[in-house]
């Protein structure tokens, strides 16, 4: 059974040449002064329920924007995705969150940026708290926080919302080594329950250690997909060193 389903799903974004004061400047703005970029090329893909997906490949080969796309941050220029029960993801650092409010206020944003009811955010609240480890400064304004600490809070929220399909961007890199450790044990307890992780990581061994298949792609399309061992050889061996 598949939890995602991605047909011809083409991204693409406008570079701008020259800085654009006003809104009247971007509209009388002629197409010389920009240039198309697609970030996303021609990407069919099905993702199974249970699988744990890692994604690998060069920066801007257009990693982030295929998991801002399946959370619906961003819409497709081409082609379409069809996701099957609830996601929740862990984008970039400090994503949905504010620096001026509170962790626990936070909490409560981030829930609503997810579209989770506040009954809901209330019952979870505690154990969002507990597996955080941030008790002592949840009521500390977040601009207070390391980005470690804001990183456990994320990755809290995502977790403790009973997702069918999560999303990971990178994002546990800055986090200590007893934290990274209790988020893959989190992540090998959702391989049990069958649900649905893609994990975003330049991390190749952490990458090899948690996920069944891997994708690797480069400059905005799929170079390859399989076993995760096979892809990370190929991609490794694909690189070419610096002089």
């Amino acid at each position: 059974m598949d939890t995602i389903r991605i047909n011809n799903l083409s991204k693409r974004f406008k570079i701008y040449h020259e800085k654009i004061e006003t809104l009247k400047e971007r509209i009388l703005m002629k197409k010389s002064f920009f240039e198309y970029f697609w970030a996303l090329n021609n990407i069919t893909l099905n993702i199974r329920k249970g699988d744990i997906l890692g994604v690998i490949g060069p920066n801007g080969s257009g990693k982030t924007t295929l998991l801002k796309l399946i959370a619906r941050i961003l819409k497709p220029t081409e082609g379409t995705i069809k996701t099957y029960g609830k996601v929740s993801a862990l984008l970039e650092l400090g994503a949905g969150f504010h620096p001026d409010l509170t962790g626990r206020e936070n909490i409560f944003l981030n829930g609503a940026i997810l579209k989770i009811p506040r009954k809901d955010i209330l019952k979870k609240f505690d154990a969002i708290v507990g597996f955080s480890e941030l008790e002592k400064f949840i009521d500390t304004p977040l601009r207070n926080y390391s980005s470690g600490m804001q990183m456990r809070l994320g990755f809290s929220i995502a977790v403790n919302t009973d997702p069918n399909i999560l999303l990971v961007d990178e994002v546990l890199a800055v986090g200590d080594e007893h934290f990274q450790r209790k988020c893959l044990s989190k992540i090998e307890g959702f391989r049990q329950e069958k649900k649905t992780i893609i994990f975003v990581s330049h991390d190749l061994g952490t990458i090899s250690d948690i996920c069944d298949m891997t994708l690797c792609l480069d400059k905005g399309s799929i170079v390859k997909i399989g076993n995760s061992k096979e892809v990370i050889e190929e991609y490794i061996s694909s690189i070419k060193p610096l002089n």
